[in-house]
């Protein structure tokens, strides 16, 4: 991550109506002329959402996206480059960006909690709309190579994502080398893992005395911070939002 030395929250910037890091919407310039391969593998995800999973899966090209489909090359698609997305319920999700929002000073001043979810359910914070991001990519899962995943799945039974994972770019491993890679993208083992906990950013770009990068990388850890009102108000929304999708998520294990 490039060193930013401007760490006064500055308020999103909007391309194409969506709300981004500020630096982030400045640096997406180069990838008007970026030139997918047919082989590249990208990941895909909603902020918050894990993808640390895969940084040991071999693969040609890795390329990580957290841009919803209006923001991505073109060239992606017409490539039809191999997407593996992977979608968290958004509870949970609006939980832990919150908590990212707080100790990554990049993002603008979250406000309170209360305040934050209700920028979160109106589609108003980096990256936009949750409830747009899933479903445009499962929508595209019909027409592309996507593999969809979610993280509930894969807190249950790694291996056997990581077998799907392996299935869908066409590689195998030996058995022993797919548990080591479950041993070493284990939540636990990336938390104290410098190259991947984010210890070494500077605190005034990420403070870890807010919120640890990694924080808890549970399923159903929106039960503490919800209220009771909180949480009837979103499902109320979250029944609009995601009625005729057939998304189904898992708001706890």
């Amino acid at each position: 991550m490039e060193l930013i030395q401007d760490t006064s929250r500055p308020p999103a910037k909007y391309v194409k109506g969506i709300p981004l890091i500020k630096y982030f919407a400045e640096a997406l310039g180069p990838l008007e002329s970026f030139e997918a391969w047919p082989d590249d593998l990208l990941i895909s995800t909603y902020p918050k959402s894990g993808v640390e999973l895969l940084k040991d899966t071999p693969a040609p090209r890795l390329l990580k996206t957290h841009l919803p489909l209006a923001l991505l090359p073109k060239t992606l698609l017409d490539q039809k480059v191999k997407v593996i997305y992977i979608a968290r319920n958004a509870k949970d999700v609006a939980v832990s960006y919150y908590h990212f929002y707080r100790m990554a000073k990049v993002h603008p001043d979250p406000g309170t909690w209360d305040s934050f979810l209700e920028k979160f359910m109106a589609g108003e914070v980096c990256y936009g709309s949750w409830y747009q991001h899933v479903q445009e990519w499962w929508e595209l899962s019909h027409t592309h190579p996507v593999l969809y995943l979610f993280y509930e799945d894969i807190k249950e039974d790694p291996k056997r994502e990581i077998q799907k994972i392996l299935e869908f770019i066409g590689r195998s491993l030996p058995e022993e080398t797919v548990d080591h890679i479950v041993q070493r993208t284990s939540f636990k083992e990336m938390k104290k893992n410098p190259m991947t906990n984010y210890s070494t950013i500077p605190t005034a770009v990420m403070d870890h005395s807010i919120s640890a990068f990694m924080r808890k990388g549970i399923t159903g850890d929106w039960k503490s911070t919800f209220t009771v009102a909180q949480n009837e108000l979103f499902e109320a929304h979250y029944a609009k939002k995601m009625a005729g999708c057939k998304l189904r998520f898992r708001w706890e294990l």
